[in-house]
């Protein structure tokens, strides 16, 4: 669900404009310190993926491993995810939900969208000495393999922080009205001293301060288009700060915790693998054969764009990536044909929605690490119910364009189809390359993605020759933003699912679901329910970070497969990210489609019905989920 390039929209961005360019003294300061940030952020991204592969040779081939190189891809991790956010922060990336504040007038709008600035402000104003703490704290800590202090890698937090502030401020100083600025400053200042001179009343209200900061807080600023991250902090910060005696320190040891969890370096690798497989036209040469397979048929072009999505989806683990990739090469064609765009971007959307589980998908890593879950059996159990879905969603398609004129179509001779499928092939085989190499034991699922980068490189440079140097630094400034903008949520997403833990409203929600009458079925119907509206709300991976922990022990207690459960979760998510009005990734397959919104409204319903049928089918059986494993 990100972007495939740097200039491509990202899924929970975008409907708000960004402020105008900064000028002068500022337009230097942002320049100059931006490209302080950028080039250590885009350096990070090569050496953790060095790291890695010299780790994978050095065990797999050499059979003498690093004992080192886990420890120095985290250290490197750490700074990468906090530069990676400052750089989100810069550019207006990280993810929020501006549905409600986007409908506003102009005025009222530019008012919510300085507000966010200055909330955002805010939170780190309170987060900057607690950072500092930890770090100092953590200065005692020598690493087991570098012996090294551990303030080298804890470092990387009162920094990014620091960074963010020095943005914040520059971000509001280009505002251009010092009065709105004024103002949204005043109305932060008097929101955080009414909770302070209120921090008596919460002292005595016990568990309805979980539904004060953590439903009231983060919905209020969530809705008010404040970024999830910083959503998430202040709901956190406000709670263990106001009703508890817990050192503040231990907010950002825990967002740490979260953030530096090596099984999600997989995320920033991925990323990058996304981009260099559009960058070096292996996604083209895949659309190419499926068009020329099925361009013929009616509605050929429809099924050509669900299975290149399948496909794309195995190589990228991204959403908007993948949909940034398969949307330019189909939809002009499709278009000639007399397609609306309306229900182009509808079942672009839907086959977003569709492909959820395919692995390597970043939501799939994100349940493996917050739940202890095997990434490898969640990366195989996720290929069948998404092929599920797809075909429902053929269904659709097949029913819609059963009336549709193809005599002006040609059928695509079968030698060329074959040549395509030759040029295709070694793209077609880099998804079955990284299942193989994760499941026969060559590299870990975090260790697999610099296997499918080395093979995206060797494919770009000597098999397509297509390997534009010049995208390369973008890119990988992209994935750093990209990627800090995710782990910052799953930082203060982990805060949060700590402080809910520490309040005890995770044994009364096991107890409130293992209470359900009903047993499984229920347990998996109110699931499917629950996560299609957290799906539309907060989008997968902070929804995973915040729930997964307290909801898989209670499926684990009922006898629901942990796989299957996942499986099941992650498809309603999906359904609610991409289902209009709330669902951010509609917006983003719009303005990747290059649609009006309300265009496909209308035209996706039938799409969502039928992949609702879809997850109910995989909750329902679930050996599509762990009959191969």
């Amino acid at each position: 669900m990100h972007a495939a390039t740097d200039k491509a929209p990202q899924p929970v961005t975008a409907a708000v404009s960004a402020p105008p360019p900064p000028r002068g003294a500022l337009a230097r300061a942002d320049r100059v310190l931006g490209w302080l940030v950028e080039v250590p952020a885009a350096a990070l991204v090569l050496a953790d993926v060095a790291v890695l592969f010299a780790g994978v040779v050095a065990r797999f081939v050499l059979h003498k491993p690093l004992v080192w190189s886990d420890e120095l891809a985290s250290l490197l991790f750490l700074w990468l995810a906090m530069l990676g956010a400052v750089v989100a922060l810069r550019r207006g990336e990280h993810m929020r939900m501006t549905a409600l504040v986007a409908a506003l007038a102009p005025p009222r709008r530019a008012f919510y969208e300085t507000l966010a600035i200055a909330a955002c402000l805010a939170f780190l104003l309170m987060l900057g000495w607690p950072a500092f703490e930890y770090a100092y704290d953590e200065a005692a800590i020598t690493t087991p393999a570098l012996e090294i202090s551990n303030a080298w890698r804890a470092a990387a937090l009162p920094v990014g922080v620091a960074l963010m502030l020095a943005f914040s401020l520059l971000q509001l100083a280009r505002v251009g009205s010092w009065r709105r600025v004024a103002a949204a400053l005043a109305a932060i200042a008097a929101i955080v001293a009414l909770f302070w001179l209120a921090r008596p009343l919460f002292e005595g209200l016990g568990r309805w301060n979980l539904l004060i900061f953590f439903v009231g807080v983060a919905a209020g600023c969530v809705f008010a288009g404040i970024p999830i991250a910083f959503a998430f902090g202040l709901s956190t910060f406000g709670f263990l700060a106001l009703t508890t005696g817990t050192p503040l320190p231990v907010i950002v040891g825990r967002m740490d915790e979260g953030m530096s969890h090596i099984i999600l370096l997989a995320v920033p690798l991925f990323v990058f693998l996304g981009l260099l497989i559009e960058m070096t036209g292996m996604a083209r040469a895949m659309v190419d054969f499926l068009s020329g397979l099925l361009g013929h048929v009616r509605g050929g072009l429809s099924y050509v764009l669900i299975g290149a999505m399948y496909l794309v989806s195995g190589i990228s683990g991204s959403k908007a990536a993948d949909m940034a990739a398969i949307a330019p090469a189909l939809f002009p064609e499709m278009k000639k044909r007399g397609a609306k765009e309306g229900e182009l971007v509808a079942l672009l959307a839907a086959t977003g929605a569709q492909t959820e589980t395919v692995p390597p998908s970043l939501v799939l890593i994100t349940i493996g690490s917050v739940t202890g879950v095997s990434i490898a059996a969640l990366f195989t159990g996720g290929l069948l119910p998404a092929a599920v879905l797809g075909l429902v969603l053929c269904a659709v398609v097949g029913w819609r364009s059963r009336g549709e004129d193809l005599s002006g179509v040609q059928r695509t001779a079968w030698g060329v189809v074959a040549r395509r499928f030759a040029i295709a092939l070694p793209a077609l085989a880099l998804p079955f390359v990284i299942r193989t190499a994760v499941v026969e034991g060559v590299a870990t699922a975090t260790e697999v993605s610099t296997l499918g980068i080395a093979y995206a490189v060797l494919m770009g440079l000597f098999v397509y020759r297509q390997f534009p140097w010049r995208q390369l630094g973008p890119m990988l400034v992209a994935t750093a933003a990209l990627s800090g903008a995710i782990l910052l949520i799953v930082g203060t997403a982990t805060a949060m699912a700590w402080g809910l833990t520490q309040s005890g409203f995770s044994r009364w929600l096991a107890e409130l679901m293992a209470a359900l009458p009903g047993g499984p079925p229920m347990f998996l119907a109110v699931s499917v329910l629950a996560f299609v509206v957290l799906g539309s709300v907060l989008e997968g991976i902070p929804a995973i970070v915040l729930f997964g922990p307290l909801l898989f022990p209670i499926a684990r207690q009922l006898g629901v497969h942990e796989v299957h459960y996942a499986m099941v979760v992650v498809l309603a998510m999906g359904l609610g990210l991409f289902a209009p009005p709330l669902g951010v990734g509609y917006y983003a397959a719009c303005a990747i489609g290059r649609a009006n919104p309300d265009s496909g409204i209308r035209p996706i319903v039938g799409y969502l019905v039928a992949l609702l049928v879809g997850v109910i089918v995989v909750a329902a059986v679930p050996w599509l989920s762990i009959g191969f494993l």
